[in-house]
This record gives C-alpha cells, structure tokens and sequence, in this order.
C-alpha cells in the first residue's frame, strides 16, 4: 500500500511539474525583456505609407507611445504583458520600475499624437487588425485591474481605443472573405482578441458585428487542412485559431459539432498539428523564429479549447504543454528578432487566459 501511496504522489508531481505555468521567476525575466524593448527605437520596422517629404522623421515623434520593440504592434503586446505580469504578481521586484517606464509612454499627450497618426488617410488601415487586437486587448487587461495606474492608463488610451472599435465596425462588413494566412492579417485572431474586450466593456455594437461575421466566415468550414501546416514564417495556425475563436462564439453544443467536422479528431489527437512542434532553423532570421510564437499560438488556442464542454482536456492541455515546452527556452536567445516579441507570446500561453 505504502507504493502504491508512493508512486501516486510521484505521478501527481510529474503532471504538476509538467504543465506550464507563468512562475514569479519567468514573469520577472520577462519583464525585463519588456523593458528593454519598449523604449528602444532601433532597429526599427516602421510601416508606415508616407505622404510626403515631412513625413519622414523618426518613429517616436508620431507614434509617441509605441515606438519601440522593433513595431508598433511588439511595442503595445509588450505593455501589455507588463500590465499582465504586474497584476498576476504585484510585489515583483521589477514592479516601479516597469510604472515607471509606462508611465513615460502612456500619457494623453502621447496617445493624441498616435490618434492623429491613425487618423491621416494614409495610415488609417495601418496594423489592421493584428495590432488592432493587441491594442484592444492591453485596454482590456487595464480595464479589468483595480488599481489607480490602470484607471490612469485607461483613460488616456480611451480616444484611441474607441477609434479601434469604430474602425472594426466600418471595416468588418466590407471584408468579404477571410483572411486565413498564419501572420499578423489572420482575421479569426484579430476577431477573437477584439471580442474579449467587447464583452468585457459591454459593447454590444462590436460583439453582435463581430460573433456575426465569425459565422459568416466560418461557421460552414470542415476539415481544416492541417497538413498545409505549418508555412514557413507562421505565427499562428490557420486551424486553431480558427478554432479558437469559435470555441468563444458558438454555444457548447454547437461548438462540439462544429470542432468535430472541422477537426475531425481533435479529441483523440488525430491531427498531427497537435503532436507535432515547429521547429526553427536560425533564430537570428526576423521571419523564421515566427514558428517559435507558432508553439505558443498552438498552445493557447489548445488551452480555451480544452476548456469546452466535451473535449478531451487532459489530452488537450498535454498537447498544449508540449508545445510551451518546445518554444520556451528560446524565449530569450540573444537575439533580437525573437527576443523583442516572443515573451508576449509564451506570458499569454501561460498566464491564464484561457477560461470559457
């Protein structure tokens, strides 16, 4: 009885060891990536259509705000994930530090300079949605943190926020097909993202457009074609992300019919996108080390989906963990081209945000 006993509390620690969690020590290494990154300007990939001559100038004096991190986009998922981090342990040592350095960037002065950037005709579509959806969802992390500096914060990034969400409902109706690639267009992550914080504000403009155009475009799909995966620069998976963002549209039932036709056995771990890592040949490469960011795409949309009515959640989350664990040492390699975006990534696989 006394092995028995023994050889239960072993297997209890290995599957306590073995899923992955956002640890005081990992938050506290991530935090001070962040905060290299979000104040430092170069090398930089601006992206910007330029009008004219006066147009060129550097970054950080019409975009104030985000500037660093190499894009706008890496430069708001990086506040974000410092606002993540402090709100999931508030005594971490790096706490006043990362206020601090917040503090420089998000300020109404700030974010009224980037409004006017997003606002010239030129620029209106620019990170249309994928930093769309990042931006939405730092404004829902701040929004769902009681605490003065997050009040603070929200209320300078408001005016441009609410442009976001105007650009949403003007821009959804006229796209007509989805994007389906594994990058930054992929329409099913821009949606899922901005539907968080629309639920979360009560906006109910943008949750009955965007729940609606989900349908639109996905409701009828089947057999995703995993075997398509993964392209060589992917970040995210055409298929799970779709998925994702249908495990929060559909009621429970309709999900599991849904996932069981487009994923035809996702609850028996058939498809090999879900057993197999993506591996990275040269992580100094900008484009390549995407396929780390894919092993933590992978794994978050495994995590929400797990927590479906009548998935396989063990099988699920196993999956889910195998996938943390191929990209996670890589996190922080010394190279740039993953380093300043890839710890936003494996905060978001591992912190929890992955409940029904």
């Amino acid at each position: 009885m006394k092995t028995i006993l023994s050889l239960i509390i072993v297997l209890l620690s290995f599957n306590l060891n073995a899923q992955q969690m956002l640890s005081q020590e990992r938050a506290s290494h991530f935090a001070k990536l962040a905060l290299k990154c979000i104040h430092q300007e170069y090398p930089n990939k601006p992206g910007e259509v330029l009008g004219s001559d006066k147009d060129i100038k550097p970054v950080r004096e019409y975009r104030p705000a985000f500037y660093g991190c190499f894009d706008w986009h890496s430069a708001v998922h990086g506040h974000w994930m410092l606002v993540k981090i402090m709100k999931t342990y508030p005594d971490l040592p790096e706490t006043e530090t990362i206020k601090s350095a917040i503090d420089r960037n998000i300020t109404p002065e700030n974010i009224a300079v980037e409004i006017k950037f997003f606002l010239d005709s030129n620029n209106k579509t620019f990170e249309r949605t994928y930093g769309w959806a990042w931006f939405l969802k730092l404004a829902e992390e701040l929004h769902t943190w009681d605490d003065p500096k997050a009040r603070e914060w929200e209320t300078a990034l408001q005016p441009l926020t609410n442009l976001f969400c105007d650009y949403y409902l003007d821009f959804l109706p006229k796209l007509v097909y989805p994007i389906r690639v594994g990058e930054h267009s992929n329409t099913a992550f821009g949606l899922a993202f901005a539907l968080d914080y629309a639920r979360v504000v009560q906006n109910k403009a943008l949750v009955a457009m965007i729940e609606r155009r989900a349908r639109d475009y996905f409701l009828n799909d089947q057999n995703c074609p995993e075997s398509w995966e993964p392209s060589g620069y992917d970040f995210f998976s055409p298929c799970f992300t779709e998925a994702e963002l249908m495990a929060r549209v559909l009621p429970d039932a309709e999900f599991a019919e849904w996932i069981e036709a487009f994923m035809p056995g996702i609850n028996r771990g058939t498809p090999k996108i879900m057993r197999e890592t993506a591996r990275v040949s040269d992580r100094s490469d900008g484009k390549l080390v995407h396929l780390d960011g894919l092993n933590f795409s992978r794994a978050w949309a495994l995590k929400y989906i797990a927590e479906k009515p009548g998935m396989n959640r063990n099988l699920l989350l196993d999956a889910a963990d195998n996938h943390i664990n191929a990209a996670l040492p890589n996190v922080a390699d010394g190279d740039y081209a993953g380093e300043h975006w890839l710890a936003s990534f494996a905060v978001y696989a591992l912190g929890g945000n992955h409940k029904k």
